[in-house]
């Protein structure tokens, strides 16, 4: 799938003055470049009823090259799965958005602004399929450069939702150094390896990687 370059955005976002919480603005929009800009800097958005808040935790969860811990349930779990890319990524997206799950988030205008940053090369899904090829689990989230920045993930078969991250740290890891942020840490993700970094440490460590080589997306 091709990027599409975008314009600037005319949203400034500064790490430097944001406040030592989680939720460090609101207001601006939901256009791809205010989005890519946003992720670029070390923020993402994320509405609270009417309001379109901005968020960078000051505790982040990452994933680190090495860090992916692959228990051996998960390895038995997974010969019962398949693993694909961008195959169906509104279907991803809807399931994350079910407002049947506990706290829900993901608004029309949210699901409408990932889709088409899907459509612009930006947004990626990964697809855990069952022995029917049916759609049981998976994630979707951006990709700027070697950074994947995770936005949610859904599973209706026990650990695909795990295989879906096992699936997509498969495809980061042909780069020769990727990082991919699940925005908080849960016993769920910790449990597959990820860790908290600091906010500043993990502006830092994205400089490098939103400029750095991308991996082939189908």
């Amino acid at each position: 799938m091709s990027l599409t370059p975008l314009p600037p955005s005319p949203w400034e976002f500064e790490p430097a003055e944001w406040p030592d919480e989680d939720c460090v603005g609101g207001g601006a929009d939901l256009e791809p470049a205010t989005i890519v800009d946003a992720y670029r800097h070390g923020a993402f958005p994320m509405p609270h009823g009417r309001r379109l808040l901005w968020w960078s935790p000051v505790e982040r969860g990452v994933l680190e090259p090495g860090d992916l811990r692959v228990s051996r349930s998960l390895r038995k779990s997974m010969r019962a799965f398949t693993i694909t890319v961008d195959t169906d990524f509104e279907a991803v997206i809807d399931a994350c958005a079910d407002r049947r799950r506990p706290g829900h988030w993901i608004t029309a205008p949210v699901r409408e602004a990932y889709v088409r940053l899907h459509h612009l090369g930006w947004a990626h899904s990964v697809e855990t399929r069952d022995e029917e090829g049916r759609l049981v689990g998976g994630l979707y989230g951006l990709g700027i450069g070697s950074l994947f920045a995770g936005e949610s993930m859904f599973h209706h078969r026990t650990d695909a939702s795990k295989a879906a991250l096992v699936g997509l740290v498969d495809v980061m890891s042909t780069l020769p150094d990727w990082l991919v942020d699940t925005q908080w840490q849960t016993p769920h993700l910790a449990s597959l390896g990820v860790r908290v970094v600091g906010r500043a440490d993990y502006i830092e460590r994205i400089k490098g990687l939103v400029d750095g080589p991308t991996p082939v997306w189908p």
